[in-house]
């Protein structure tokens, strides 16, 4: 099974923005702290930028978050970036003949839906900007370690 890295990757995309707002913010620096390609990176700052999370300037490496962190939900960054919105997905290919094959999609598709709420309930109470200030309290905390 693949798993979707966009929304971790979209979240690291924000958090750096924020971060080294005053650095190289051009797509390259950028891929290489996500250790992806600039092009990966390109293509989630345009879907950031359509859902409006992001401001950018064709031509320069000057992207800014167009929203206050504080502002900016984890659901936010997720419907942005995620193409179907669903985190669990039912598989489709089961033999309608069974009573298990028969029943369980749409069993699984009820159980789903409730999971789907309770995250996205979850997700909107979490910020950007307690995102990026967790990561800080981690930096420090390992300087510190460091320095013991």
């Amino acid at each position: 099974m693949r798993y979707s890295h966009r929304l971790s990757d979209a979240v690291h995309i924000l958090a750096y923005i924020d971060i080294y707002h005053e650095s190289d913010l051009s797509s390259v620096a950028i891929a290489a702290s996500v250790e992806s390609n600039p092009a990966l990176v390109r293509r989630l700052m345009v879907a950031l930028r359509r859902a409006g999370l992001l401001t950018t300037q064709q031509g320069t490496a000057t992207p800014r978050l167009a929203r206050d962190p504080d502002t900016i939900s984890l659901l936010d960054v997720y419907h942005a970036v995620e193409e179907d919105g669903k985190l669990l997905h039912v598989d489709d290919k089961t033999n309608p003949k069974c009573i298990v094959g028969g029943n369980i999609q749409a069993t699984l598709r009820g159980a789903y839906d409730d999971v789907q709420r309770a995250a996205e309930a979850k997700m909107v109470q979490i910020s950007l900007a307690s995102l990026i200030n967790d990561i800080w309290t981690r930096e420090r905390e390992k300087r510190t370690t460091k320095k013991s």
